[in-house]
């Protein structure tokens, strides 16, 4: 979505970082760039004032000159504002204190909210909650069909008492008997909240309907059905490929119904980005959720400060966290550490089983899109064949039980039978075993503590170079002439390494702290039993408060 935006600010801060000082001149033509690339994405021009002003407000303070990398500093300045035209903070859903908690879906046709009930549905579901469907939009050709397709998908139930438009035309059919209408979309969503407090749904989401453009009688429907229904939230549903439109039909939403936040669908396409960056600031709400694909799992949170770092290159890696921990499953990863810890050899079936994990994470150009610096290698993600991976499960999966765990053992013949199940040529066999060989002697490297085989050591860690670079490794201590105190010394070191080697393992396949709750009852990925330098507390103070 942002990519021609991503690559006009980070060309432009490569620039800026090649310059020792950062003088008036420099900040003007940095700010004139900038300014060139919101407009070139569609950003409302007002909100690219906005930007832009308080860029160079700060960009000219003290903030900048008395900073010890100016060009850095900038680049943090325009990453806060950034932020702050995002929305700021993360906005998670307001649940109601009695439930139902009911969620309105409100929009232009085809803009996505029929799609998305579905998605939100599911991703609520995961969360633990038991959300309810209501088809409350009525006039749309089959939507009433599409919810009920769509929820089966996401595994909720759907309440849909009236059919509405099955015809194709006009929201009411000329008979015999005169005009009868399709029903109304206010008692359905009424009925829908009852219904939904005697199945015991704890969320009630409402999918209404939409026009082709803003006009009164959308509004009033849509207002109804929010007073009717006493809604506790009001997303409205945008389309982040409508441009400039998006900002009028924002305010028009806003101003007409009321809403409490932003959802954008279709990020996933090849638009300026626009709406992304103006939405928020022209509603004065909060753009909550940004759906991704077309799956029913594309969908996640909307985190500001998270878009801002995919905007300016510099990755989302928290988020890459989050997709890891939903996607691999912690009993796996502790068999995964207890078959290395007992030097049993990494298997064909443990490669399948991490690559169903990395699969349900989604899409893997997507993934590597979420690394710092990833913008630079655009055209190798562009050429990446995803299906490479279903070449590669095919073969493994025309394995006999006894090659997955002895891949040694395969010779010619059955390599040629295992590329004829799997529609390969041989040599695509003898490549993929000869890979899995050497991934077999680096998984062998790593649990002796010697680092990647060809990869230099990191200082801490083992392997060649691991030492600091111009300083001599420590002395050992001295081993006891005392044979009893000796052997007292290697047991304790023995035990040391050992604990030194499970813990770190643990780590590597998420079984370790970072993959489990703390003693509190929140997340070790906290951090707190880190040891850290003295004085260090200070920065992780909140507000100066502890």
């Amino acid at each position: 979505m942002f990519t021609s935006l991503s690559d006009r600010l980070t060309l432009t801060f490569k620039n800026l970082k090649r310059k020792g000082t950062v003088t008036e001149s420099d900040v003007n033509a940095t700010i004139r760039d900038i300014r060139i690339a919101l407009l070139d994405a569609d950003v409302a021009l007002p909100v690219v004032k906005q930007f832009t002003g308080s860029v160079r407000e700060r960009a000219l303070g003290a903030e900048v000159h008395q900073a010890l990398n100016p060009a850095q500093q900038v680049v943090k300045i325009v990453n806060e504002e950034l932020v702050g035209i995002l929305g700021g903070q993360t906005r998670r859903l307001q649940l109601a204190k009695n439930p139902p908690t009911v969620i309105m879906l409100a929009g232009l046709q085809g803009s996505g909210k029929t799609t998305f009930a579905g998605k939100l549905a599911h991703l609520l579901k995961g969360q633990g909650h038991t959300p309810m469907l209501v088809a409350a939009d009525l006039q749309r050709p089959n939507a009433v069909t599409q919810l009920e397709v769509v929820g089966e998908r996401a595994g909720v139930p759907v309440f849909a008492p009236e059919r509405g438009n099955v015809f194709g035309h006009d929201a009411a059919l000329e008979s015999g008997e005169g005009t009868r209408s399709f029903g109304d979309p206010v008692d359905v969503a009424v009925d829908g909240v009852e219904e939904a407090r005697r199945r015991g749904n704890d969320i009630l989401i409402i999918d209404t309907a939409g026009r082709l453009a803003v006009d009164v009688e959308l509004m009033r429907q849509a207002h109804d059905i929010r007073v009717e229904t006493d809604a506790d939230e009001v997303l409205f549903v945008i389309d982040a490929m409508i441009g400039q439109a998006a900002v009028e039909t924002a305010k028009a939403f806003a101003d007409g119904v009321g809403i409490t936040g932003s959802v954008l669908t279709k990020l996933d396409g090849d638009a300026r980005g626009g709406a992304a960056l103006s939405v928020a600031s022209v509603t004065g709400r909060p753009i909550m959720y940004a759906s991704t694909g077309e799956g029913v799992k594309d969908v996640e949170l909307f985190h500001p400060d998270r878009m801002a770092s995919r905007i300016l290159d510099m990755g989302d890696v928290l988020t890459l966290i989050e997709q890891a921990e939903q996607a691999f499953d912690q009993v796996q990863a502790r068999e995964m550490t207890r078959k290395f810890l007992a030097d049993e050899d990494f298997t064909f079936d443990d490669f399948l089983e991490q690559m169903a994990a990395i699969k349900r994470m989604g899409s893997l150009k997507q993934m590597l899109g979420m690394m710092p610096g990833m913008q630079g290698m655009r055209a190798q993600l562009d050429a990446l064949d995803e299906r490479e991976f279903d070449r590669v499960e095919a073969m493994v999966r025309s394995m006999t039980p006894f090659e997955r765990n002895h891949p040694k053992q395969i010779n010619g013949s059955r390599r040629a039978r295992i590329a004829r199940g799997s529609g390969v040529s041989p040599s695509e066999v003898n490549q993929l075993l000869e890979r899995f060989g050497e991934a077999q002697k680096m998984m062998r490297q790593l649990k002796k503590g010697g680092g990647i085989p060809g990869m230099p050591g990191m200082p801490g860690m083992g392997g060649p170079g691991g030492g600091r670079r111009g300083r001599p490794a420590p002395k050992k201590k001295g081993r006891s002439g005392n044979p009893a105190k000796r052997a007292q010394q290697e047991r304790e070191a023995a035990q040391k390494a050992e604990s030194a080697r499970q813990s770190s393992l643990e780590n590597a396949f998420g079984a370790g702290a970072l993959g489990q709750p703390g003693a509190d009852g929140g997340d070790a990925g906290e951090l707190s039993g880190l040891k850290l330098p003295a004085g260090f507390e200070k920065f992780l103070k909140e507000d100066g408060k502890n």
